[in-house]
């Protein structure tokens, strides 16, 4: 059996995506966010506190988008990873890290500094604001082709797309760059997205976990 623990619109929500996507069974474990303060016996799963966590068996995992990588190529029979013999295999890489490490990262920073440690840091919040759309300008070629790579749904979009769930989450949403808007818009349109959000909101409510952050 595979279990996730998750937050509520959480970096979990990668994973707890693909396996939908995947229609894979799962035992989906709510907390509330962050999980490091608020629920302290979470440390005993993942000693560093951070969301998510997945055990699959002996694997035990703590990134998201390798989480998601993990599970399309372990599970995915070839629905969303991109085979190595394909030309696309590179990209699909790149973007599949590139949503996590070059799209997530600064936003953590941002939901940090404006959210849960107002008034410490308001100027790296608005430098790394500013950092994230740059970004998200630079890409917008590749975001107009539907899918990042391949020509369909793949884990990379699905890492990209949660980047674009979190600037909505955190208030850059509207003042993404277009293409980026768009793309967002049709990631959402892929039903095992609501699949998703229904799944956390039903874990969430039958968990007692209160829904958002």
């Amino acid at each position: 059996m595979i279990t996730l623990y998750h937050a509520f619109n959480a970096r979990s929500f990668r994973p707890l995506w693909a396996l939908e996507a995947l229609g894979l069974d799962y035992e989906l474990k709510m907390l509330p966010f962050p999980p490091r303060v608020l629920a302290k016996d979470y440390l005993a799963i993942n000693p560093l506190g951070t969301i998510p966590a997945f055990i699959e068996g002996e694997t035990r995992m703590t990134e998201s988008a390798a989480i998601s990588q993990y599970l399309a190529d372990r599970h995915g029979q070839g629905t969303l990873a991109v085979p190595q013999d394909d030309p696309d295999y590179g990209a699909y890489l790149n973007w599949l890290h590139f949503g996590e490490a070059t799209l997530t990262f600064p936003q953590t920073l941002v939901l940090r500094y404006r959210r849960f440690e107002k008034d410490r840091a308001p100027q790296a919040a608005d430098d790394y604001a500013k950092w994230f759309l740059a970004r998200a300008r630079a890409v917008g070629p590749a975001l107009d082709k539907g899918y990042v790579c391949a020509g369909r749904f793949t884990a990379a979009d699905i890492s990209m797309g949660y980047a674009f769930m979190l600037a909505g989450l955190i208030g850059l949403g509207d003042d993404l760059p277009e293409p980026a808007k768009a793309y967002w818009a049709r990631l959402q349109g892929e039903p095992s997205y609501a699949r998703a959000q229904a799944a956390q909101s039903a874990a969430a409510k039958a968990q007692g976990v209160a829904p958002g952050w």
